[in-house]
């Protein structure tokens, strides 16, 4: 094999490095928050949220926005799909008023090293 061969592999690999890595930080980057900070207004409702589970949510900070493909209400029981798995929203998790961001939040944390437990959840608006 010539230097100019192993030069060759060696750039091919690094570059398949290079794309994965990208690739593996677009995955990360799809988490979309649930406050929209240029919406100060809804600030002090955030902070106000409660879930019977878990008492207050928190100021939204921590929420993550759901989209409608990534939830849903089956038979009266709502579920969420975090990191590619559907997860049952315990019931004393739902939040019931209504919902002034539109779309559906979840506050969801770690167990065992997986995104699988639901401190507060929050349908969206078209429910």
């Amino acid at each position: 094999m010539t230097a100019e061969d192993a030069m060759g592999r060696a750039l091919k690999k690094w570059l398949i490095i290079f794309v994965l890595v990208i690739l593996g930080l677009g995955g990360a980057a799809y988490k979309a928050w649930g406050h929209d900070h240029s919406r100060p207004d809804l600030d002090g409702w955030f902070k106000a949220l409660q879930s019977k589970k878990a008492g207050p949510c928190c100021d939204g900070s921590d929420a993550m926005r759901i989209d409608d493909p990534d939830w849903d209400n089956d038979g009266g029981r709502y579920r969420v799909r975090l990191e590619g798995e559907w997860v049952d929203v315990p019931e004393n998790a739902v939040i019931l008023e209504p919902n002034r961001a539109g779309h559906a939040l979840v506050w969801p944390y770690r167990q065992n090293g997986k995104l699988n437990q639901i401190r507060c959840f929050m349908p969206g608006s078209l429910t």
